[in-house]
């Protein structure tokens, strides 16, 4: 059985051929990060515009490009969501020659970043003290699982390990079940995010006083900070939070509820949606009642409220609901599974789920999501092939002369 997508799936997504952003035209960016925090990270510098280039190991490249299946063309499909608009560069900057050419990089780049643990990175002459001399504008980008100092510093991290110790994993899953993994890389993901506005805002500052800048990402504490409102209602109110499914814990009422067909997100998250559900309902004296005119009061009585709501909403398929929940205002919605959201023509109409025709054959894509007067992220360069532009960046930003290149490339420096 082929694991290859089928290509009608490919063939139903619109094309997309925008210029590329120019926010960060005259910025470049050294990408010496694997797998998808850091990858991602630099990706989103490149969608507004940066030069990004991805320094690659000769003949294997990031990890990343081997993870599947699935693949499409023989490319990995997460390879191919957090590495379009680079260039791809392969050089062994363990070997002196490579190490050579590589401090000529780091001398022309406004940014490095990567994802080596601080004992690593000194060993590799990748650590800031070490890029700082040879560049002292320089911002550098450490993303690491637990930043670059303490008792775990040193310790390697993938997105999982960083769930775990984030307690988001703990509060993730049904009451019953045991802590479930987001669904998505969201600790690389989070993680990227946080490297890319440190580095908008380190560039910010050297544009105003002219210092470089040493930047320290960890993946914990990115994805810890995305619990903090559990964190803090816990510190604050002593109240431990337990896992509990579709349902939030502090609103009432807000959580998934069948209907004859498939389930719906409801989300009554104060009291005027509370009054505005039960008018499109046909209840409005609910709604009056002065039992339920608080988000409290209205948890005080959840179960028997969950249950009136349930057995209403069991009487109609989703369709009707969402008609009339969308004409009232009252914030409901499906639950999708990926095909679903990768037809959904609001989507494909803002653009944001494309593809683009490349020299390896159509590749999907996901939008940036963020506009600039009107325009986001190019697509006239999509994920670049294993070192498809070595030639190009070590003669233009490290006057290597070509011939030299080969002679390298012979002795597997680049």
């Amino acid at each position: 059985m082929s694991l290859e997508p089928p290509p009608a799936l490919i063939d139903t997504v619109p094309r997309k051929n925008t210029p590329s952003l120019d926010l960060l035209k005259d910025i470049r960016v050294l990408d010496l990060t694997s797998s998808i925090a850091g990858p991602y990270a630099a990706q989103l510098l490149a969608d507004m515009g940066a030069t990004v280039v991805k320094v690659e190991p000769p003949g294997k490249g990031d990890d990343v490009r081997a993870w599947g299946p699935p693949f499409l063309n023989g490319e990995s499909l997460w390879y191919l969501s957090v590495n379009r608009n680079k260039h791809s560069i392969t050089l062994d900057h363990a070997q002196p020659e490579g190490y050579a050419i590589f401090q000529k990089l780091v001398a022309q780049a406004d940014v490095v970043i990567v994802n080596l643990v601080p004992r690593i990175q000194r060993k590799l002459r990748l650590d800031v003290q070490t890029l700082s001399a040879l560049n002292p504008d320089l911002i550098h980008v450490s993303l690491t699982g637990f930043g670059c100092d303490g008792e775990r510093a040193d310790l390697p991290c993938y997105d999982l390990v960083a769930e775990g110790y984030s307690g988001v994993m703990e509060l993730t899953g049904e009451p019953d079940s045991p802590p479930q993994k987001i669904g998505t890389p969201a600790a690389d993901l989070l993680a990227g995010q946080d490297a890319a506005l440190a580095t908008l805002a380190a560039l910010h500052r050297r544009g105003r006083d002219g210092a470089g800048c040493a930047i320290d990402i960890s993946m914990v504490e990115s994805m810890t900070r995305f619990m903090s409102p559990r964190i803090l209602s816990y510190l604050g109110g002593g109240d431990l939070p337990r896992r509990s499914g579709g349902r939030d814990s502090v609103i009432a009422i807000y959580q998934v509820f069948d209907t004859a067909d498939k389930p719906i997100t409801l989300a009554l998250g104060n009291d005027a949606v509370w009054g505005r559900f039960w008018k499109a309902v046909g209840q409005p004296q609910v709604a009056q009642n002065a039992a339920f005119a608080t988000n409290a009061l209205r948890r005080a009585h959840r179960a028997a409220l969950v249950r009136q709501i349930a057995d209403l909403l069991a009487t109609r398929p989703r369709a009707h609901w969402l008609a009339i929940f969308a004409r009232e205002r009252v914030p409901a919605g499906p639950i999708q599974d990926v095909h679903e959201v990768a037809n959904d023509p609001a989507l494909s109409a803002r653009g944001f789920i494309y593809a683009v025709e490349s020299e390896r054959g159509v590749l999907p894509q996901m939008g940036l999501g963020i506009r600039f007067d009107g325009m986001s992220e190019g697509s006239t360069r999509p994920p670049p092939a294993l070192g498809a532009d070595t030639v190009k960046i070590l003669t233009q930003w490290a006057d290597v002369a070509p011939a030299h290149i080969e002679a390298l490339r012979a002795r597997q420096v680049v």
